[in-house]
């Protein structure tokens, strides 16, 4: 077994003060490096590592696809957690927390790049 402890993936964003202030200020994550353009956030077991794009050199800029989900075991509890910070955020960057017909609770929030990121949970049925 290879021992996998938890997956962190990179998000390329175009203002890297704004996205480390989202993921602390907003989520509630904790800077834990930060190198020039690259910065190493964690909350709990989940990681996310920050890239500021350089140019044209980066990837390209949100489009609201899911590119990250976070499992969470309660989405209504973070929700209320996060709901003071959320409440000042744009318009239409949150949705949620909504039941999805496949079985998850989910939290979608707009990051300042254009990615969304969704929280879910299952959906336990009685």
């Amino acid at each position: 077994m290879g021992g996998f402890r938890q997956i962190t993936p990179f998000m390329h964003v175009p203002d890297i003060e704004a996205a480390i202030a989202f993921f602390e200020d907003v989520l509630g994550f904790k800077l834990y490096l930060r190198m020039d353009d690259y910065a190493y956030l964690h909350r709990e077991t989940v990681g996310m590592r920050l890239m500021q794009n350089q140019g044209e050199d980066g990837a390209p800029p949100g489009n609201r696809r899911f590119a990250y989900y976070v499992d969470v075991e309660d989405v209504d509890a973070l929700y209320a957690e996060l709901k003071p910070k959320l409440d000042l955020l744009p318009a239409g960057d949150v949705h949620g927390p909504a039941d999805k017909h496949y079985g998850q609770r989910e939290l979608l929030l707009l990051a300042p790049n254009g990615n969304l990121i969704a929280f879910g949970s299952e959906i336990r049925r009685g």
